[in-house]
C-alpha cells in the first residue's frame, strides 16, 4: 500500500487530537502559542537536520526566488491557520473549527481538478456531492458566515497544494518555513514575553513545558503530512483528512460540552456517509507504485 496513506493518517490523527494539547495552556493567549511554536519547531526541525547532515538544499534554495516566494506564501498560509486554530478551542468553538476542515477536503478537491488537472473516479464524485450537502446545511444551520471554518478549510488547502508542488523533502520544506518567519516570529516573541509578562517570565514550569512540547508537537504531523502529500493525488489526501475533523468533533461534543443537536448531526452524517464511500474506493484503487520523495 502506497506509505502515503499511512503518513496522512498519522498526522490527522495528530491534529485531531491537538485540542487536548490546547487545554494544557489555555491561559496563554493565541497570538503567544503560535509565536512559541514556530520557535520551538524551528529548533525541532535545525536539530533533525544537523543529525542527518542535510544542508547542501539550503544554498541552492536561496538561489531560487521562486522557490523562496512559494514557500513564504506557505509560512504565511500556515502561520493565518495556526492562529486561528488556537483562537477557535481557546474561545470554546472546537466544533466550528471542525467544521472547517470538513470543509478543507472538499478545498482540495477543487484545487486539484482545476490547478493539478486530477481526474475523479465515479465514486469519488458522489462522496464529493454528499460532502457538499453536508456542509452546505451545516453552514445554513449556523445561520452567519463561518468565518472559522472558511479561514481554515482555505488556508490548510492552499498549503497542501503549495508543499505538494513544492521541490523540497518533508523535513527541508518546514526548516525553510520556519527559517523564513524566524525574522519576524523571533522578535515578536521577544517583544511579547517582556511587554506583556509573557508566559516565560511567569515561572510556570508545566506551563512552559507544554509551549517546549508545541515544538515537536508542530513538526511531527507537518513532517507526516507533506510526506503523504508528496505521494498521494491530492483528492485522496483530502479524503483521508475527514479524520481530523472527526476527532475534533467528538473532543468538542463529548469533552467540551458544545452544543451539537440533530439539525447539526444530519449535517454531520452525509459527511461520514462520503467518508465510508471513499474508504470503499480506496480499498479498490489505493494500491500503485511507489513514489519516492525526494530527499528522503
Amino acid at each position: 500500500m502506497n506509505p502515503g496513506t499511512l503518513y496522512a493518517t498519522l498526522a490527522f490523527t495528530i491534529w485531531g487530537l491537538f485540542p487536548l494539547y490546547f487545554q494544557f495552556i489555555a491561559r496563554v493567549p493565541p497570538l503567544e502559542v503560535v509565536l512559541h511554536r514556530s520557535t520551538w519547531a524551528l529548533l525541532v526541525v535545525l536539530g533533525l537536520l544537523a543529525w542527518k547532515g542535510r544542508w547542501a538544499w539550503l544554498g541552492e534554495t536561496l538561489r531560487q526566488p521562486r522557490r523562496l516566494a512559494l514557500f513564504t506564501a506557505s509560512a504565511a498560509l500556515l502561520s493565518c491557520n495556526w492562529l486561528v486554530y488556537v483562537l477557535a478551542v481557546q474561545t470554546g468553538h472546537v466544533v466550528d473549527a471542525s467544521l472547517g476542515y470538513f470543509i478543507n477536503p472538499l478545498v482540495n478537491v477543487l484545487l486539484g481538478v482545476l490547478v493539478l488537472r486530477e481526474r475523479l473516479r465515479r465514486m469519488q464524485w458522489l462522496a464529493v456531492a454528499l460532502a457538499a450537502c453536508g456542509v452546505a446545511w451545516l453552514t445554513w444551520q449556523a445561520g452567519q458566515l463561518p468565518w472559522i471554518a472558511l479561514t481554515l478549510a482555505g488556508s490548510f488547502g492552499l498549503y497542501g497544494l503549495i508543499r505538494k508542488t513544492a521541490s523540497l523533502g518533508a523535513l527541508e520544506g518546514l526548516a525553510l518555513e520556519n527559517l523564513l518567519l524566524a525574522p519576524l516570529v523571533l522578535p515578536a516573541l521577544a517583544w511579547w514575553t517582556l511587554r506583556h509578562d509573557g508566559a516565560l517570565l511567569q515561572g510556570d514550569l508545566p506551563t512552559i513545558g507544554w509551549l517546549l512540547l508545541g515544538g515537536p508537537l508542530t513538526a511531527a504531523p507537518l513532517l507526516l503530512f507533506a510526506a503523504g502529500a508528496r505521494r498521494l493525488p491530492l483528492a485522496t489526501l483530502g479524503m483521508i483528512q475527514y479524520l481530523a475533523p472527526t476527532l475534533q468533533l467528538l473532543l468538542g461534543v463529548w469533552m467540551f460540552h458544545e452544543p451539537f443537536d440533530g439539525r447539526r448531526l444530519l449535517g454531520f452524517a452525509l459527511i461520514w456517509s462520503a467518508l465510508a464511500l471513499v474508504s470503499v474506493d480506496a480499498l479498490r484503487f489505493n494500491y500503485r507504485p511507489i513514489a519516492t520523495e525526494p530527499g528522503a
